[in-house]
């Protein structure tokens, strides 16, 4: 059996020996340990779930990539691009490719008689995905969108109808300028909230065929492809596919294909959300920093409370290094209870408001009502050994304060 471990578990698990100060020193070192633990799974957590959640919704407006007219990206302005069946048909081929859809987009303005406001005007065909738009739905329906048929029915975010005072069954006009005005009469069939401020506050969705009309496009010609990936991981691997073969090709109208990923579409919302990542690192590094400062106060208190113990050690024969062996494994046990608690604690947190939704936020700020969590099973380990690896790592040097300590000096001090 190994020596110094036997005596640390005998000084772990012995109560008889706890000194009054040494005591509230090891309380604290555990409590150092787990609340630092329970925040880092918690941030974690947190920084995962938002992730995911934004994500989710930026791709549900458009997808995880998407095939357009290199001029409406070069030069920000809307330009046609011809996508024929047999595109659609080699683009759903490739590995890695969920769904793919027609979309056209139409700018205008939605006016009661109180109010006006800009949009998007949105059209989709009768192979668009709803889930998601279902899944925000808060009233009414989601039309039969057609590509060959108008439904004169929009879906609008509850942010427009709140600003024009709009409900389902509500009739507006539309107004698209062109060469000439053009007005619209719609039905609100469905009102959708997904508290995404730059999209809720112009998308509007409505059949295909009447967006195509809007523009005067030819049948064959859509603003793009939405192309939806059956796994997030494959995005970067699908859109290098779809770069290879549609780039730098030319529909029948000239119009020149290029394909784009959504971190690429939208960079800004992409380049935010990689900001957590930078402030998940500083929480997890000041935690550990926490968890090892407190460590390392008490192992140094134990030590110093021990002199008689050490001095006695010394006088049977053993050595410094046995010793130090000894207050390392004790500081081990008092690292693994504080990992204990502070996974329960953080997990028990992370599982209330996955379950309950317990911390809810102001949506128009943070995109959410809810505080977004993540549980990754393989992430809580990883913080488990990291913060044991690095705790223990830093106890090697203070403890070697035991080979400073006489025999005769500390029996006789006691």
């Amino acid at each position: 059996m190994n020596f110094s471990l036997f005596i640390a578990r005998r000084l772990f698990h012995g109560r008889g020996d706890v000194k009054k100060v040494s005591r509230p020193a090891i309380l604290i070192a555990t409590a150092g340990v787990a609340v630092g633990v329970a925040v880092m799974i918690v941030a974690v957590a947190v920084a995962m779930g938002f992730k995911k959640e934004i994500s989710a919704k930026v791709t549900g407006f458009g997808s995880h990539a998407q095939i357009l007219n290199y001029e409406s990206v070069a030069a920000s302005s809307p330009r046609p691009i011809g996508i024929p069946s047999e595109l659609m048909e080699e683009v759903g081929q490739i590995p890695g490719v969920a769904h793919v859809q027609r979309f056209s987009n139409k700018e205008g303005i939605l006016k009661t008689d109180e109010d006006f406001k800009g949009i998007l005007l949105h059209g989709v065909g009768g192979e668009f995905d709803g889930t998601f738009l279902r899944t925000a739905l808060e009233e009414g329906r989601l039309p039969a969108f057609s590509d060959t048929v108008a439904s004169n029915q929009i879906v609008i975010s509850r942010q427009i109808a709140d600003e024009l005072h709009l409900e389902v069954g509500s009739k507006v006009f539309a107004y698209f300028f062109e060469n000439s005005v053009r007005t619209r009469r719609f039905t609100v069939a469905g009102i959708y909230c997904t508290h995404l401020a730059e999209f809720d506050g112009a998308m509007v969705f409505t059949d295909l065929y009447t967006c195509n009309r809007l523009n005067a496009w030819k049948p064959d010609q859509y603003s793009g492809l939405e192309i939806a990936v059956t796994d997030l991981d494959r995005v970067e691997a699908v859109t290098r596919e779809l770069v290879k073969r549609v780039n730098r090709q030319t529909d029948t109208y000239g119009g020149a294909y290029i394909a784009l990923s959504i971190q690429e579409l939208y960079p800004q919302i992409f380049a935010w959300l990689s900001l957590l990542d930078v402030n998940v690192w500083v929480i997890l590094a000041l935690m550990v920093a926490v968890a090892g400062f407190t460590m390392i106060s008490g192992l140094l208190i134990i030590i110093l409370e021990r002199t008689n113990f050490i001095g006695v050690m010394k006088a049977l024969g053993a050595t410094n290094s046995v010793i130090r062996h000894v207050f390392l494994y004790f500081s081990v046990f008092i690292i693994g209870r504080g990992l204990l608690w502070g996974n329960v604690i953080g997990i028990g947190l992370v599982l209330l408001q996955a379950y309950g939704g317990v911390f809810h936020l102001d949506a128009s700020t943070y995109y959410v009502d809810t505080v977004p969590v993540l549980f990754h099973v393989g992430y809580v380990a990883a913080i488990n050994v990291a913060t044991l690896l690095i705790c223990v790592l830093s106890l090697i040097v203070p403890s070697f304060l035991v080979s400073r300590i006489h025999p005769a000096k500390s029996i006789r001090f006691e």
